[in-house]
C-alpha cells in the first residue's frame, strides 16, 4: 500500500489543501503504476535538489511531479498534442483554481512539458530541473547513485515498482499510440517503434527535403 503523507526518505510530503487535492486527483485518474511513479518522481527530485543545494518550492515540485504523466490517463489524454502538454495544461488549470498563476504556474507547466526533453530542463528553474531529475532517475536510472541505497529503499518501500520497466513502457505505448505524429523528434517515437506494428517514425531530414521550398 502506498504511503501518501508524512516523511519518506527524509523528504516531507507537502500536506497543504492544494497538495492533498493533487494527490487525490492523480490517484483517481491514473493507474497505481503511474500514481506510484509520480510520487517517486517527487521524492527523487527532492532528494536530487537537496543533494545539489537547490532552493525549490516543494509544493510546485509536487504538482509538477504528480501531474507529469496525466496525459497518459484516459481522463486527460488527448490525441491532438504531445502527452506532456496534456498534463502541463491540466496542472496550469488546477493551479489557477487555487489562485496560483504567473511565474509559479509557468514553472510547473514548463517542468511537465519538457520532462522528456533531455538536458534543456536541467538549465532552467529548480522545479523544472528537478521534475526531469526525478523522471530520469526513476525511468532511466540516470543519477541512480546520486541518492543513497537507504534513500532508494525507503522510497520504493513507500511506492513499490513491481515489473515497472515493462509496465511504464506499456503505459507510454497506450498513451501515445493514437497520436503517433506527436512523437516526431522525441523519445516516445522509440516506444512506438518497439511496440506498435507498422509505425514509421518521422525523419527530420526528409521533412526538410520534402518541404515546399524549391531549394
Amino acid at each position: 500500500m502506498s504511503v501518501t503523507s508524512g516523511t519518506i526518505a527524509g523528504v516531507r510530503i507537502p500536506d497543504s489543501a492544494l497538495a492533498r487535492e493533487a494527490t487525490e486527483l492523480v490517484r483517481e485518474a491514473a493507474t497505481p503504476l503511474v500514481f506510484d511513479h509520480s510520487r517517486r518522481v517527487f521524492l527523487f527530485g527532492a532528494l536530487r535538489g537537496r543533494e545539489q543545494g537547490l532552493d525549490f518550492d516543494p509544493e510546485l515540485l509536487y504538482v509538477g511531479a504528480m501531474f507529469h504523466d496525466l496525459g497518459l490517463t484516459g481522463r486527460f489524454r488527448r490525441t491532438d498534442q504531445r502527452f506532456e502538454i496534456d498534463g502541463a495544461d491540466e496542472a496550469r488549470r488546477f493551479l489557477s483554481t487555487h489562485g496560483i498563476t504567473g511565474d509559479p504556474a509557468d514553472r510547473v507547466w514548463t517542468a511537465i512539458a519538457l520532462h522528456t526533453t533531455p538536458e534543456i530542463p536541467l538549465h532552467m528553474a529548480p522545479e523544472v530541473a528537478l521534475v526531469t531529475r526525478g523522471v530520469e532517475l526513476d525511468v532511466l536510472g540516470i543519477g541512480y547513485d546520486a541518492v543513497t541505497d537507504e534513500q532508494r529503499v525507503a522510497v520504493v518501500a513507500a511506492h513499490p515498482r513491481p515489473d515497472f520497466k515493462n509496465g511504464i513502457l506499456a503505459a507510454f505505448t497506450e498513451g501515445v499510440r493514437d497520436r503517433p505524429e506527436t512523437t516526431f523528434g522525441n523519445v516516445k517515437a522509440d516506444v512506438l517503434a518497439h511496440y506498435v506494428p507498422g509505425f514509421e517514425r518521422g525523419d527530420f531530414v526528409e521533412v526538410i527535403k520534402g518541404s515546399d521550398w524549391p531549394e
